[in-house]
């Protein structure tokens, strides 16, 4: 279990919270509205209602003393101020939400070690799927990196990694496999003489066009 505090309980900020303790870590909130506050009080452990802009806030839950720190503020000028102020009171990773790529050079400039775009970032996941006919979702990594989702392609079926050759043949690699027909079936440790099924779906990570390329894949 990771400890996350969470800065600013807007849409952004509630989703993130609830995954994080769906996922079962541990979750503080920190949100200036008193109403929407007291509305979380049954959703996160611990909510701090307070104006997070000032210092005696932050030095109060010791931002060191946790795994990450998201900033998730509306106002741009709120999450530049904070995202400075949690890093210089020794947060020991911080991620922060940008609204604008000017926002998100800012943001990195004064110590955010990550930066998310949510509707940009969501936006690219969208059209890369939507663009590879068998694609089911795509990460990207970097600007030349990405992790896709696929559907095992029909010519995989009743072959094993070692018969298909893919490192070599596809210059990617397969990171796990979802085996078709059974509930919470995620196999990361691959056994190479497994065979592929109808119905399996395929994590593959890669450069993207090699990826787009296994997405074409039939």
């Amino acid at each position: 279990m990771r400890s996350f505090l969470v800065i600013g309980m807007g849409r952004f900020g509630r989703a993130v919270s609830e995954e994080l303790i769906e996922l079962g870590h541990d979750v503080v909130a920190i949100e200036s509205d008193e109403t929407i506050g007291q509305n979380l009080a049954d959703q996160v452990a611990h909510v701090v209602i307070a104006d997070a802009k000032e210092e005696g806030v932050l030095r109060s839950v010791g931002v060191g003393n946790f795994d990450c720190v998201i900033v998730a503020m509306t106002s741009i000028e709120d999450s530049i101020m904070v995202t400075l102020m949690v890093k210089e009171l020794g947060a020991q990773y911080v991620v922060a939400k940008a609204k604008s790529k000017q926002h998100m050079t800012v943001l990195k400039r004064v110590g955010a070690d990550r930066v998310v775009f949510p509707e940009r970032d969501m936006g690219q996941r969208v059209a890369q799927s939507l663009a590879v006919e068998h694609m089911i979702d795509c990460i990207e990594l970097s600007p030349e990196d990405t992790i896709v989702e696929i559907p095992a392609p029909q010519s995989w079926v009743g072959k094993d990694m070692i018969e298909l050759d893919i490192r070599k043949k596809y210059q990617v690699n397969i990171l796990a496999v979802r085996a078709s027909g059974v509930e919470n079936s995620l196999i990361v440790e691959l056994n190479p003489h497994r065979k592929f099924c109808e119905g399996d779906v395929v994590f593959i990570i890669g450069k993207r066009w090699k990826t787009q390329k296994l997405g074409k894949l039939k």
